[in-house]
């Protein structure tokens, strides 16, 4: 390994121990800002989607995340190329929660979410900025600890991602192909500021009903559907939700439980309209007409 490197892992381990130092749990990245251990379950994609860290071993992305200094430096250890670090989201003490404001798509992120602060009567309070290579911005916000905001792509408005409930941010110091993370001058000393509650409204998932319904003749096959979709990460909702719907049609049961498929899909963080067109797919995939 090149001494850049070794020095760029060396500055994101002291980094990665200083987040956890105030309470941020933290994972190593690699220069794709992706994790830097690869899955132990790489080859098995069931046991990889089940599994959470339970087998003990490293490679489990977010669910590795750790404020545990000793733990932390065995994960760097094992990741001897990582150049940054993730601060995972959605845990104790803080509920991190990262509003993602980008430049790549071409949008103005920044006035979209003045717009909407206007719209809604709210104001982002001083807290945590980090800056992108790209001159995006990073904002972190805390959220209460009985609210889980799932991950998101452009929902709340283009070019705002959401990093929520088992996603994580790029920590201030990591090295990346695209240039430096660093904290914006005048924010590095604050603490990640409580969400203001008409924004925290917008983050989270619509109201769904505690046991969503099912259609009498879907029997407790069918809710164990629904169940299977609620209990999805992300990164696999689609997947799990087009399995459900699949199982469904092939047993017959695919009308009744579109509504309630839906419901738990809104749940775990996609629109209505992905997951009408997820269903639709397992409908036609297995014969039947959605």
């Amino acid at each position: 390994m090149a001494t850049t490197d070794r020095q760029a892992t060396t500055l994101a381990l002291a980094h990665a121990l200083s987040a956890a130092e105030r309470g941020l749990a933290v994972i190593p990245l690699s220069r794709t800002k992706l994790p830097a251990l690869r899955s132990p379950h790489r080859d098995d994609d069931s046991l990889a989607t089940r599994c959470h860290g339970e087998c003990g071993a490293f490679g489990h992305g977010v669910y590795d995340a750790s404020t545990d200094p000793v733990r932390i430096r065995e994960l760097f250890a094992a990741a001897p190329w990582a150049t940054g670090y993730g601060i995972a989201c959605g845990l104790p003490p803080h509920h991190l929660i990262g509003v993602d404001l980008d430049t790549k798509s071409g949008t103005d992120s920044s006035a979209a979410l003045r717009e909407l602060a206007l719209r809604h009567l709210f104001t982002i309070p001083d807290t945590v900025v980090v800056l992108t290579p790209s001159g995006g911005r990073h904002l972190w916000l805390t959220g209460p600890p009985d609210a889980a905001v799932p991950n998101s792509a452009g929902r709340l408005a283009p070019g705002i991602d959401i990093r929520g409930a088992g996603g994580y941010l790029v920590g201030p110091g990591s090295r990346t192909d695209h240039g430096t993370y660093s904290t914006a001058p005048g924010t590095a000393h604050l603490a990640p500021a409580a969400c203001p509650p008409a924004l925290l409204r917008l983050l989270l998932p619509p109201p769904r009903p505690a046991h969503p319904a099912t259609h009498p003749s879907a029997g407790d096959r069918g809710q164990g559907l629904v169940q299977f979709v609620l209990a999805a990460h992300e990164g696999q909702r689609n997947t799990r939700l087009f399995w459900a719907a699949c199982r469904a049609y092939e047993n017959g049961i695919g009308p009744a439980l579109v509504a309630p498929l839906v419901d738990a899909a809104l749940h775990t963080g996609l629109t209505e309209r992905e997951a009408r067109a997820t269903i639709a797919s397992a409908a036609r995939m297995t014969g039947r007409r959605p």
